[in-house]
């Protein structure tokens, strides 16, 4: 094909090689488990040479995946879904998301992960060797309901690939890190300014300044610990959380995304039923929370129907000139005439600003509500595929398969939260 307007440039000769190193997989923090070690091996396929200017494609296959299926749960066909990290080096240096499509057999209990292969394309800007090494990778399943299994290398991991490049001429601009290609993304997979990179390989915004006229911030998604109170006794749950802002002259319209959370509803919950609300909470130069809501849920949803998530909004304004952090707060769920109450059991700073005070701004205010709250828009949260990967290798520490508690799900920011029973006592 040609290079150049979006269409990828096919270096040749094309070359395969495989590379094998020692990984640690992190559970979710939902299933409470320990995080186990395995071999992950991979065969990298990239152009032996290509030019300045090139952009090409290279492919990570899973020869082996440092997980296997533990025997709780069968996984259905095209339910798994792979992204990873490959660390460009040499004459040019930088990150290539890699992203696999959702297609997988179906895995039976106690056996090995089926991942499919993943692709990613790389702008080469640099005459001179450019090695490609693997490095973490995420596992998503998105059933029976969605969670991540986090892998990244123990041990220095050897190149797989490399690319000779000689200067053609080409263009310069772009750099090494370059948009995924092969199956849908999730959210955060893009990369923004000032972002930080997961154990995952997703890479998601983080701190981020007030300087330059920027007006959009885009916060990194943290997992949030949950201790609740309901109305059927104390529960703990955990989701992941994030928070963005956009700047309105002093002020910030802030917006609270609850990932990953979806599943269907256990029984049929009438329209209008499902209130969520959250004090956000405020750190660094500024102090106190601020209050965000969500609407309510504006049609009736059925037993066994998919519960959307919707965006929890807000107005942050600033009491203090300096770097204020946004951290997820008290959430609150009013649905079918009863309160849910639950408090983050550790601080997660999901979004770093420089802000300016203004008149009547949050800092010291205690209770914290700064400014008027808006209201969230309906169901229309932003909902990343996930999913949980059973990590089982040499410690046999496989992660078990979400039990689902018949009867105690619920409803937080209009995501479900699905507590756990007890881990086994008598592990293989």
């Amino acid at each position: 094909m040609l290079g150049g307007a979006g269409l990828l440039f096919l270096a040749s000769p094309a070359q395969a090689a495989e590379v094998s190193y020692k990984t640690e997989c992190i559970p979710p923090a939902i299933s409470g488990l320990d995080p186990v070690e395995g071999t992950t091996q991979v065969e990298l396929t990239a152009p032996a040479t290509a030019k300045v200017g090139d952009e090409v494609e290279v492919t990570w296959k899973f020869v082996q995946a440092a997980s296997k299926n533990p025997d709780v749960l069968d996984l259905d066909a095209n339910t798994v879904q792979p992204t990873g990290t490959l660390k460009a080096a040499g004459a040019q240096t930088g990150n290539i998301s890699m992203t696999g499509p959702r297609e997988n057999p179906a895995i039976p209990k106690n056996s090995a992960m089926k991942l499919s292969t993943m692709t990613g394309k790389v702008k080469l800007t640099a005459a001179g060797d450019v090695t490609l090494t693997p490095d973490a990778y995420n596992i998503n399943v998105n059933k029976p309901i969605s969670t991540d299994t986090k892998c990244s290398p123990k041990e220095t991991v050897k190149p797989g690939a490399t690319i000779k490049v000689t200067d053609g001429g080409g263009s310069s601009d772009g750099g090494a890190t370059s948009g995924s290609k092969g199956g849908t993304t999730n959210s955060g997979g893009t990369t923004d300014s000032g972002g930080t990179t997961d154990s995952g390989g997703t890479t998601t915004s983080g701190t981020t300044g007030g300087s330059g006229g920027q007006t959009d911030f885009t916060g990194k998604e943290v997992s949030i610990p949950y201790a609740c109170k309901t109305p059927i006794g104390d529960k703990n749950a955990t989701s992941p959380v994030q928070i963005n802002a956009k700047k309105d002259g002093g002020n910030y319209a802030l917006t609270v995304q609850f990932k990953k959370s979806v599943m269907d509803s256990p029984a049929d919950i009438p329209a209008d039923s499902v209130k969520p609300s959250m004090e956000v909470k405020l750190g660094g130069a500024d102090k106190g929370t601020v209050h965000v809501e969500g609407a309510t849920n504006k049609e009736a949803i059925k037993s066994g129907d998919p519960i959307a998530i919707p965006d929890l909004t807000g107005t942050y304004k600033p009491g203090a000139d300096g770097k204020s952090t946004l951290s997820p707060g008290v959430l609150i769920v009013e649905a079918l005439g009863t309160t849910t109450t639950c408090t983050p059991t550790t601080n997660a700073v999901s979004l770093e600003i420089d802000t300016t005070a203004v008149e009547g701004g949050a800092s010291g205010s205690g209770s914290g509500s700064a400014g008027g709250s808006a209201s969230g828009s309906a169901a229309g949260g932003s909902a990343a595929s996930g999913g949980l990967a059973e990590t089982g290798a040499s410690n046999d520490g496989a992660l078990r398969a979400l039990g689902l508690v018949a009867g105690t799900v619920i409803l937080l920011g209009g995501a479900v939260f699905t507590f756990l029973p007890k881990r086994r006592a008598a592990r293989r």
